[in-house]
């Protein structure tokens, strides 16, 4: 059974910086995609970056690049997503996304793992 599990939400200040976790089960990081989508209510899930896991591919959509860095930690099976210079657009639910294979999608209809979403509130 795959288990994705996030943490590291919260509320920081604009400027500020938050660090997500993505723990993984029932799936090895170092194989597969990962990926990090965020929702904000009244939206459709959009994703933020995507990683293949194999040999450290990452994409990012073009708002968070050079704020935000998607990593893995093999030996952790765990996938972490560094948010600098945070801004009031990036308030959102943040959900960690996993496949097997290596189609490193946009569209979160096709990923097949999630986790339950960690809130991050970025404050004035």
């Amino acid at each position: 059974q795959v288990r994705l599990v996030e943490s590291g939400g919260g509320s920081v200040q604009a400027g500020g910086s938050l660090r997500l976790s993505c723990a993984v089960s029932g799936l090895t990081v170092g194989t597969g995609c990962v990926a990090w989508f965020r929702r904000v209510p009244g939206k459709e899930r959009e994703w933020v970056a995507r990683m293949n896991t194999a040999i450290g591919t990452t994409y990012y959509i073009d708002p968070v690049k050079g704020r935000f860095t998607v990593a893995q930690d093999n030996a952790r099976n765990k996938v972490s997503l560094q948010m600098n210079s945070l801004k009031s657009e990036d308030d959102a639910t943040y959900y960690c996304a996993a496949r097997r294979d290596y189609v490193c999608a946009t569209l979160a209809s096709v990923w097949t793992y999630w986790g339950q979403g960690t809130q991050v509130s970025v404050t004035a």
